[in-house]
């Protein structure tokens, strides 16, 4: 028997390191794959850079030949890796034949010869994933390089249609200006100035931008018709940017205008609900005298502080989602001016309001609890207040970020 359980215990091993040795045959043939779709991809992108760079110019194409230049790089650093496990395994290879008996076979190229150390085999299978990984992360940069190269392609073919479209989007917005600033001064005498500028309530900054994209449409078309097409793409990229931005704050203008119509009116809805509560209570017959209760039992806070009804809890998520609706608008206007401390309010913010979402459901706002009802208002209170900080440090990213482009 323990003859036996030594024989059973010797194939086990055998068959564990057979299943090992295939394992690195099929990693290594793998990598080896990877590598050769790796170097044709690259070689492609870079054919797709050149055409890039003679339609548009050197300088738009700059950080994707830096870029590029990375990405070889590193491959060549993961064909250094494969040189050497076939090094190892052709060394490991010739030694095994040298001393092995006669009809014994060498294991394949780039993988773990059959007695070797362990430890070598194991460096070959950390070489195989790290040549994985290189690649992997190759196709992807090349993936987005590609795509970027379409795209400022893709702009600088269709440059004459976005033109022609930032004219005719500013001409539109120049024409709502009027209408926002006669809003404006309406609301000036009913609000404070703070009140304004927090909600970016501003007509003249939107004019001056306009300008700006205006000036900036006329800089692509020099430029473009002086055979400088990447200085055209930037100042057509800043034009673009700059309608944006005009829109909105001229919807800003317009949707500060209806939340304050709504807030005005809210009073009057609020007191008209009340006297028919009151008129329904007059009108019931009078209920049996009964003890007081204490002050301080749940009846007399309830008292004090009387639960808020259903039109307080819309009102509470209407304003939660306008203060979300603003900051995202601000944010999204200025692409890569926004800080992490920003962007993370703003999520924080939003995944909070999609909570919000998933709890009220249909008309669950409406047969909830007064308990329950309180609590969904101090969420909504929440996502408005996160929402406002995601806006002011936005804010405070965007006035840096021209104060250092003024001084660039």
């Amino acid at each position: 028997m323990a003859g036996f359980r030594v024989r059973r215990f010797g194939v086990g091993r055998r068959r564990a390191a057979h299943e090992s040795e295939a394992h690195d045959a099929d990693l290594a043939k793998r990598a080896g794959a990877a590598l050769v779709a790796a170097d044709e991809r690259m070689r492609l992108t870079t054919d797709e850079l050149g055409f890039a760079e003679a339609e548009l110019g050197s300088g738009a194409t700059a950080q994707s030949s830096e870029t590029l230049a990375a990405v070889r790089r590193q491959l060549n650093a993961a064909f250094r890796l494969n040189r050497l496990n076939h090094d190892v395994a052709a060394t490991a290879a010739t030694e095994s034949a040298i001393e092995a008996p006669a009809g014994v076979t060498p294991g394949a190229t780039g993988v773990a010869i059959p007695g070797a150390p362990a430890a070598a085999a194991d460096d070959a299978r950390a070489r195989n994933l790290r040549i994985l990984q290189l690649c992997e992360w190759a196709e992807t940069v090349l993936d987005a390089q590609t795509s970027a190269l379409a795209d400022r392609a893709k702009r600088a073919r269709h440059a004459p249609e976005i033109i022609a479209s930032v004219r005719v989007d500013i001409e539109r917005l120049r024409a709502r200006i009027p209408y926002a600033r006669a809003v404006t001064d309406h609301l000036a005498a009913r609000y404070s100035s703070a009140a304004l500028a927090r909600e970016q309530v501003n007509p003249a900054e939107a004019e001056q931008l306009l300008g700006f994209a205006e000036h900036s449409v006329g800089v692509a078309e020099l430029r473009r018709s002086a055979g400088h097409g990447d200085q055209a793409d930037v100042a057509l990229e800043a034009s673009v940017a700059s309608v944006r931005r005009a829109a909105t704050l001229l919807d800003a203008v317009e949707t500060f205008e209806v939340e304050a119509l709504r807030a005005e009116s809210a009073p009057a809805a609020v007191a008209g609900e009340s006297r028919r509560d009151l008129a329904v209570a007059l009108a019931e017959p009078p209920a049996p005298a009964a003890a007081p209760a204490p002050a301080s039992t749940p009846a007399g806070d309830r008292a004090m502080h009387p639960a808020p009804t259903a039109h307080h809890l819309h009102h509470a998520l209407e304003h939660a989602d306008r203060k979300l609706d603003i900051a995202r608008d601000a944010i999204a206007g200025h692409p890569g001016w926004i800080s992490a401390e920003a962007l993370t309010r703003l999520a924080e913010s939003e995944h909070i309001r999609v909570d919000l979402t998933h709890f009220l459901g249909g008309s669950a706002a409406i047969i909830m609890t007064d308990d329950r009802r309180e609590q969904v208002i101090a969420l909504a209170q929440r996502v408005a207040y996160l929402a406002s900080e995601s806006l002011r440090q936005a804010r405070r990213d965007i006035a840096a970020s021209r104060m250092s482009r003024a001084y660039a």
